[in-house]
């Protein structure tokens, strides 16, 4: 499932063709995705202009001039691809290939900006929803989501007190959106190898019995910062070939240290160990036993 960078990714390349845009045509060629399509979606969405393109967690949200909200999921498989008169492009080319077939072309978005943004996505995962933004708050797939991990407010102490009292392994603690938002399988096994900490660790170890962040909680943020902003740096982590606005390549998964590289050399300076893999709450963890403790 595409993760922070990559829905970021898509989220700038998009933004270009649908920020200060209207939605000249809207249509959703199934009755559903994941979820059934509401029975005003198109109308609420034809004829409004864009103002703004964000996200949240792993979520598209382009607000519109009505005042309501279109909430965007990926889910699985989900991408989008920008059709101008001149070219094609697909922003967000994931190291898990996404659908081509344009049997999978379910939602179809003609902007004003002259591009036709079509939404892909041959298992259906995905998701779309209008919600208007003063129930924002009140949404189910939004309430609840813990903080951006790259915004103001995420720091050693917030994670320390979210993980206070878990006897949850770290890993689960991290992949858990409630503690922070966003992260998914890759960027937790990548950060918790540059913090040199073990998923099998106790959450509750990133806090003092006074409540404090430990060491553990300092390095592991700082981890989680960087690992985020390279992957964003780069065009998005885990892409495939995905070309950015500016025409460079986004090739992040070429800077895996852990992820998908059993039986190789770990990275870490002096470490010699060797990068292993075993299933964890049903989902692959990559990781090097010599340094990771």
């Amino acid at each position: 499932m595409p993760e922070l960078p990559e829905v970021e990714t898509v989220r700038r390349g998009l933004q270009p063709v649908m920020e200060g845009a209207k939605i000249l045509v809207a249509e959703a060629r199934r009755p559903d995705l994941r979820f059934p399509f509401q029975p005003d979606f198109v109308a609420r969405l034809k004829g409004q202009v864009v103002t703004g393109l964000g996200r949240r967690a792993k979520y598209l949200m382009a607000d519109l001039a009505s005042g309501d909200v279109l909430l965007m999921h990926l889910g699985m498989s989900g991408s989008f691809r920008v059709i101008k008169p001149d070219n094609v492009v697909q922003p967000g080319e994931f190291h898990y290939p996404r659908g081509k077939d344009s049997a999978h072309d379910h939602v179809l978005f003609r902007m004003s900006s002259g591009a036709d943004i079509v939404f892909n996505d041959p298992r259906r995962f995905g998701y779309m929803k209008v919600i208007a933004r003063h129930a924002l708050d009140e949404e189910p797939l939004l309430r609840g989501l813990g903080p951006e991990p790259l915004g103001n407010e995420f720091d050693a102490a917030m994670l320390a007190r979210s993980c206070q009292g878990k006897t949850t392994s770290l890993k689960a603690a991290l992949l858990d959106q409630r503690v922070v938002a966003g992260l998914g399988n890759i960027y937790v096994c990548e950060a918790l190898h540059r913090s040199h900490l073990s998923p099998r660790r106790i959450a509750a170890t990133l806090c003092t019995r006074k409540g404090e962040p430990t060491d553990h909680a300092k390095r592991l943020v700082g981890a989680i910062h960087t690992v985020l902003n390279d992957a964003i740096k780069a065009g998005g982590s885990s892409l495939r070939d995905h070309r950015q606005t500016s025409g460079e390549l986004g090739y992040f998964q070429h800077s895996f240290r852990v992820y998908d590289r059993e039986g190789e050399k770990c990275t870490t300076p002096r470490c010699g160990g060797t990068v292993k893999r075993f299933t964890q709450n049903g989902r692959s963890t990559f990781w090097c036993p010599q340094c990771q403790k």
